[in-house]
């Protein structure tokens, strides 16, 4: 479902990976590396939004570098920062990513945003939310089109008790027939969706 072949990235002088090799069968896997080694630069590439030096991803079969819009269409990514649509509101930003995706917002995903608690804060701009309500706008919007692979740097970041309770229940049940990949330090949601650790050291060779 998700395929890593030969991945390599840097910036300027600094080589943060290079060669990675990877099959991701489905599953719920945390990046559990420290900070600063690359976590977040893999993600994004993975996600098409950062460009590698070389290699490919390939997503449900589809291959970034050659169909990135069909690649893209079989994935969800939630990115560390969720304030890139300031003044959209959560509702106008669902249905955009709905109409890339060529689906609708159905019950599904208005389940997954009654069950955050997000509803009632659909209609406010990205920079009237706070922190953790711009990440649950994003982490519905992985209901959408059920992706076969959801993607997501610091999940957890700025969410309360229950939510990330909630989080982990839909992260397993996801990962039941998709790819989960996430980095976090959130020993707690690790445990609770039964992640397994993954370092990128283990993605070389």
């Amino acid at each position: 479902m998700l395929r890593i072949e030969n991945l390599s990235k840097r910036y300027g002088d600094h080589v943060v990976f290079q060669g990675l090799n990877y099959t991701f069968a489905p599953g719920c896997v945390v990046l559990n590396d420290e900070d600063n080694t690359g976590k977040s630069t893999l993600l994004g590439i993975l996600a098409g939004v950062i460009a590698p030096d070389a290699g490919d991803v390939r997503v449900n079969g589809h291959s970034m570098a050659q169909a990135p819009h069909a690649a893209k269409a079989s994935l969800a990514y939630v990115p560390d920062n969720c304030l890139a649509f300031p003044a959209q509101t959560g509702r106008e930003w669902l249905k955009q990513a709905a109409r890339e995706k060529n689906t609708q917002i159905d019950e599904t995903v208005l389940d997954l945003a009654d069950r955050l608690e997000l509803l009632e804060h659909l209609d406010k701009r990205f920079e009237q939310m706070s922190t953790g309500t711009r990440r649950k706008v994003f982490l519905t919007a992985c209901a959408l089109g059920a992706p076969a692979v959801i993607l997501a740097d610091g999940p957890s970041n700025g969410l309360d008790t229950p939510a990330r309770a909630m989080l982990a229940e839909q992260f397993r049940i996801w990962s039941a027939d998709r790819v989960v990949l996430f980095a976090s330090h959130d020993a707690v949601l690790v445990e609770a969706c039964q992640a397994r650790p993954l370092g990128l050291n283990s993605l070389r060779g």
